[in-house]
């Protein structure tokens, strides 16, 4: 004899908090539990440390939906568009310098700059790429932006669709995981 089963209903927001709702046949809620909230949109900016200035470097991603009349917006090509508020702390820059932050794709076949950060260390901007990589690199403070950057590189995250990928060339022994390089 079978006996059924209640069904779930999965109520998610993308600002704040969620939740998840288990409900029995008859509708009536039975359990709240909270699920993972903001900080799953949120990519980790790992310092490289080969900076001066800028060794203790550490930042923030923040990954939200970019606004549309619509509800959410879509690129020409059918995909997504994001937008990207980037924060960046313990960097001392020298009078000639600024952060600029970038935007790629894994393959680093496509790159474009998303601007150089304020005095208060953030900036933001948008793209429309499902898996990216953010890097944050010193350029000079003056002049335009190339079409790729020329500065060293000083942070650098990858987004959440980044992160799922084959375990090839990763050995039985590898110690660290890729968080600590920010990939």
């Amino acid at each position: 004899m079978h006996r059924l089963l209640p069904s779930l209903l999965v109520v998610l927001t993308l600002s704040g908090w969620s939740s998840l709702e288990t409900r029995s046949a008859s509708d009536s809620p039975t359990c709240l539990i909270p699920v993972s909230g903001p900080e799953y949109y949120e990519i980790d900016l790992v310092g490289t440390r080969k900076v001066r200035g800028a060794r203790m470097a550490k930042g923030i991603g923040e990954v939200t939906y970019a606004s549309s009349p619509f509800g959410v917006a879509i690129s020409a090509t059918g995909t997504y568009v994001v937008s990207l508020n980037l924060s960046m702390e313990n960097v001392t820059l020298d009078d000639g310098s600024s952060l600029v932050a970038w935007v790629t794709t894994p393959q680093l076949d496509q790159i474009k700059p998303l601007g150089r950060f304020s005095e208060e260390l953030r900036v933001d901007g948008q793209t429309d790429w499902n898996k990216f990589l953010l890097v944050v690199t010193l350029e000079p403070a003056s002049g335009d932006l190339g079409d790729i950057w020329s500065g060293p590189i000083v942070a650098r995250g990858m987004s959440r669709s980044g992160l799922m990928h084959t375990m090839a060339g990763h050995g039985p022994f590898e110690t660290e995981p890729c968080a600590v390089y920010g990939y």
